[in-house]
This record gives C-alpha cells, structure tokens and sequence, in this order.
C-alpha cells in the first residue's frame, strides 16, 4: 500500500469529516511507554522527558499516526490536592480525596497548569513530542479526567456517587463540577499551548456501568458540552473517553458536540456507529485486555477486520484500542493490529472500503 498522506493529515481529514487514504491508527500505550523505558513507573510518570522518549520510541517503532500522551488518570486530582500513589508496575491511583464533604468546596484552588509537578511533566511531554513529530503525527495531549470524573475524585468516588441522589446537594454538587470544568480547560489549553492537536478526556464514572442515564444527562452532560463548545471556541479538538459500554447515552455523547467519541469495546459497533455518523469521528474500540494483551495477531487481525467492515465506511474512524494498553502488552500484537489496519483500512474515492481477500 502506498500513503497518499502524513499521519497528520490522515487524522485531519477524518477530524474534517473527509475521507482519508487509509483508516487512521493510534496506541493508548502510555503503560506500555513506560515498561519499555526501564525506568521505574513513579521516576518515569515523573519525567516528561522519559515520557516524550517513551512515546518517540514507540511511534519509531510502531509508526502509528496518532500519538496519545498522558500520566494516568490522577493528575488533575493530584494537583488539586488529593493524596496520590504513585505503584512499582502501573499508572497513578488516587489514595484520598480533597475535600471531606460538599461544604469544603469553597476551600478549593485552581491549580496553575505549569507549577503542578503532575500537569506540567505530561505538558513537557506533549511540548517535546509536538517539537519533534508534530508536523508530521497528530498528537493527543490528554487533559486527564472531565468535570465529572474528576470532581468524584476531588470528593471521593463514593461520597460523590451518594451526593448525586440526594436534591439538597445539587447547588453545591453544580459548584464542584464548575470547579473542576475549569480546572480540565486550563489543563487543555496548556496542552494546546504546547502544541498539541487535539485534547481528551476521560469520564467513565459517568458512563451506564457505574451512573445511570439520568444522572449522566443532568451530571455530565451539560458540562462535557460547555467543555467541548468553549474548546472548538480555541480550534482545539476535544475526545471524550467513557469506559464500558455506553450504548444507553451514545446518542447524548455524540450530541455534546466533541469532535471524537473514545468508546470501548463493549459497545455495540452498529449503535455508536449510527449515533456518530456524520457528527463526530469514533475513536477505538479493540478490546485492550483480552485481544490486544491476550490474544493472538491471528484474533487481532480477526477483530480489526471486523470493526473496520462496521465502524470505517464513510469516515470518521481512528482504529486502537478502547482504553488504556497494559504494560505488558506483547510488541507482536501491536505490530499485528498496525499491519491489519493497513491492510483491511484501504478507503475507495467513494468513502467504502477496498475489498481484500
């Protein structure tokens, strides 16, 4: 096969709603980045060099064409106070919230960006590998958790869950999500700052698995789309993450307005497919664990083929996994998933797949 464009460009057109040579592919390998270095996951998720080697490193060797740059999913939380731990063989995880209970939200400060040890070492990531690859990959530089993950964080997951049924506490659930909106702006700015091409976040705790529908719609929602429209405002992209499977609020994400849905592969392919179409790219949704990790390149190649035949036709489709990629993920696997994608993601002039036999 022969590329008629950069991955850049690739990622662009899908973005633009055009159709791109081939389907695009990116790696939610951060993990991954971090076994290969050698280092020590806390020195490693320390050091936005390390991170920015990491990343090269992989992209040299992959040649994948978008480039997803984060520190787990405790960054936000960890700048804005909570107690974090850093583990010996995995990303960050958060030990204790903030706040101990809705009337502390008053006490709480907006961190700067670029004086958090945690925001600033993934801004010098994204400034290092947008530097060096920019102009010729997309990159992804994540704003880690959305307002309604990030404020259960803030006030820990259980208390927030239980917050959220009880009416008295809406005025000052609203406040804490008002908060952490633009905590999550800033920290997306600054990643556009330093040359990122699109932003991210993750919000699986709002999503069916763990929230139901209406508290998605009257929680989450309306700030993932103040999100969303004041970043298309800056001309800068926003992915929108949900673990699990989102069937139930498919239709609500893609109304948000985010310029990519991040879904999992425990969604229906034809359900986020029809909820997307002609709205927003989709950006997945192999299952990470148990085919990428786990499977054979046979599985692999079975698996791409069958999600590119549904989620590719007329665009707007970036092929990867559907979440985070343990670390220990065999490099045979991902150069499996490359080589399927390249084989099986051939677009016609007329938005259709090239046939393979």
């Amino acid at each position: 096969m022969i590329n008629k464009m950069t991955s850049l460009e690739r990622v662009q057109t899908v973005l633009q709603g055009g159709i791109p040579d081939r389907v695009p592919v990116h790696l939610h390998n951060f993990m991954m980045c971090a076994q290969a270095s050698g280092l020590p996951f806390p020195e490693y998720f320390h050091s936005g060099e390390a991170m920015a080697e990491g990343q090269m490193r992989a992209w040299r060797e992959y040649g994948h064409d978008l480039l997803l740059i984060e520190n787990g999913t405790v960054a936000l939380a960890e700048a804005c106070g909570c107690e974090v731990a850093y583990l010996p063989d995995s990303a960050p995880v958060e030990l204790r919230p903030v706040l101990k209970s809705l009337d502390d939200v008053d006490t709480l400060v907006l961190p700067d960006p670029y004086k958090a040890p945690s925001l600033l070492e993934n801004l010098k990531a994204t400034h290092i590998v947008a530097r060096e690859l920019g102009h010729q990959v997309a990159v992804l530089g994540r704003a880690d958790q959305g307002p309604y993950s990030l404020a259960a964080m803030l006030l820990g997951v259980e208390n927030f869950l239980e917050a959220l049924t009880d009416p008295d506490n809406k005025a000052k659930l609203h406040a804490l999500l008002e908060f952490s909106l633009e905590c999550v702006y800033r920290y997306a700015i600054a990643q556009r700052d330093e040359g990122a091409h699109i932003t991210s976040i993750g919000e699986s705790l709002s999503g069916p698995d763990v929230s139901s529908p209406r508290m998605y719609r009257e929680f989450e929602w309306p700030y993932a789309s103040k999100l969303a429209k004041r970043l298309k405002e800056t001309h800068l992209p926003l992915a929108y993450h949900i673990c699990g499977n989102a069937n139930l609020i498919a239709t609500d994400m893609a109304a948000t307005g985010c310029a990519i849905l991040e879904l999992d592969y425990k969604c229906d392919l034809h359900v986020i497919k029809n909820a997307t179409r002609g709205k927003n790219a989709i950006l997945g949704v192999v299952d990470p664990s148990g085919v990428l990790a786990l499977g054979t390149p046979d599985l692999i190649e079975k698996k791409v083929r069958e999600e590119i035949a549904i989620l590719a036709p007329g665009g707007g489709f970036i092929l990867g996994p559907g979440c985070g990629l343990p670390p220990t993920t065999p490099r045979e696997n991902i150069h499996a998933l490359i080589a399927a994608a390249h084989q099986y993601g051939q677009y016609r002039e007329d938005g259709m797949m090239v046939i393979v036999e």
